[in-house]
């Protein structure tokens, strides 16, 4: 039986034939990510999941990591639905979350998202690629420490990608938090495969007497969605 090609939100080729091309990339390195993390297994056969070391950064500087297509287009459509005009990612790598949340911001009539990345390498190619996609009016990305470039934000966020260093996601939320409009939305990336080290950030946004309201939906080692339903700070 012949299957229809998959429908995507994204009705542009331009954009798609880039995803397409990146994601392809992506892909050919899978290999190489389950022999990193073959020791690992039996803590995530456990619940425990991955032991993530900031220090051992070597191993990324080439690897995308990226969100998958159904997440991106997940966002895209999270996005559209906020009217979003102003997105933070925390996490840019080569630019594949980037590109679908700064579709959405090109199609909501404009605005930016700002992205951050620590790896110079990444936020050169992850340029070009917006740039191929022909979306670079509407991002901007900051090179170096997430927790010093985005401490001098001053406009409301409409939305917010949680997709950098694990143990560093609650800090990063922290700086963002008074910034969020209420109605605003938080998607954190890998929140079961990083089980531990995002526990606390987790546990922060699903706590109620925090301001959000939160669950992990079953997208891609775990997804949390969190909308901001009011000012409570703590």
């Amino acid at each position: 039986m012949h299957q229809s090609p998959k429908h995507s939100p994204i009705s542009d080729r331009q954009i798609e034939t880039v995803l397409n091309r990146l994601h392809k990339e992506a892909n050919k390195q899978v290999g190489s990510l389950i022999l990193h993390y073959l020791p690992q297994l039996p803590r995530l056969f456990l619940g425990k999941g991955i032991q993530w070391d900031q220090t051992k950064t070597d191993f990324y500087r080439d690897k995308y990591i990226p969100i998958e297509p159904d997440q991106g287009e997940f966002m895209y459509l999270l996005a559209r639905s906020l009217n979003a005009k102003t997105i933070v990612e925390y996490g840019t790598s080569f630019g594949i979350s980037t590109i679908y949340l700064a579709a959405a911001v090109r199609d909501n009539g404009g605005g930016i998202v700002i992205g951050t990345e620590i790896v110079p390498e990444k936020v050169v190619q992850a340029r070009k690629n917006i740039a191929e996609a022909g979306l670079e009016t509407y991002v901007e990305i900051r090179e170096g420490n997430a927790l010093e470039t985005l401490k001098n934000l001053n406009q409301p966020i409409d939305m917010v990608l949680i997709d950098g260093w694990a143990n560093l996601a609650l800090d990063i939320i922290t700086i963002l938090n008074p910034l969020i409009r209420i109605g605003g939305i938080i998607v954190s990336d890998n929140v079961n495969t990083f089980k531990g080290k995002l526990k606390p950030y987790v546990d922060f946004l699903q706590n109620p007497d925090n301001g959000y309201c939160s669950s992990t939906i079953n997208l891609k080692g775990g997804t949390e969605l969190s909308v901001k339903v009011n000012n409570i700070y703590t």
